[in-house]
């Protein structure tokens, strides 16, 4: 079972640019795209900063799959 991040898919729907992202939640950039291109796992609290920044709830920036 892996975990799919959407994060980047839903930064794009909203027409939000990564630094603008990385303002509004306080991640790096670095750690922004490093979380979008599935090279790092975000802790639960970084998640959290993104999905409020990005106004969904915490569930819509993952998909588990198996």
């Amino acid at each position: 079972m892996s975990v799919n991040f959407l994060i980047k898919d839903i930064r794009k729907s909203k027409n939000i640019t990564l630094k603008k992202l990385s303002l509004m939640s306080g991640i790096s950039i670095t750690q922004l795209n490093d979380i979008e291109n599935n090279l790092k796992i975000p802790t639960i609290i970084t998640l959290e900063c993104i999905a409020l920044a990005l106004k969904v709830d915490i569930k819509e920036t993952y998909k588990i799959k198996n």
